[in-house]
């Protein structure tokens, strides 16, 4: 995931992605990790919480799709077809 980050993206994570490598290779390509510090770190890390507000959209979004049964059992072996699949889905939610 890291190869296709350009500078100045913002990556954004839930608690389980707090770990020093991750953060260093998101770094390392130049863009902003928001990721909330785990509870137990010794020292807390600054993110932005209102970026991090947005993540819930795309969890919401995605848990959507996955109401219907060929999206989260994942019915397509092949990836063009399992894409095809969530592109109909994505338009039968929106519509």
């Amino acid at each position: 995931m890291v190869q296709h980050l350009r500078p100045g993206q913002a990556v954004l994570a839930d608690r389980a992605y707090d770990a020093g490598y991750v953060r260093a290779q998101i770094q390392q390509a130049g863009a902003t990790a928001v990721i909330p510090g785990k509870k137990n770190r010794t020292v807390p890390l600054a993110h932005d919480a209102e970026s991090y507000k947005e993540r819930n959209h795309i969890e919401r979004a995605i848990n959507g799709l996955k109401r219907f049964r060929a999206v989260a059992t994942r019915f397509d072996k092949r990836a063009a077809n399992y894409f095809a699949t969530c592109c109909l889905v994505a338009a039968l939610t929106w519509l």
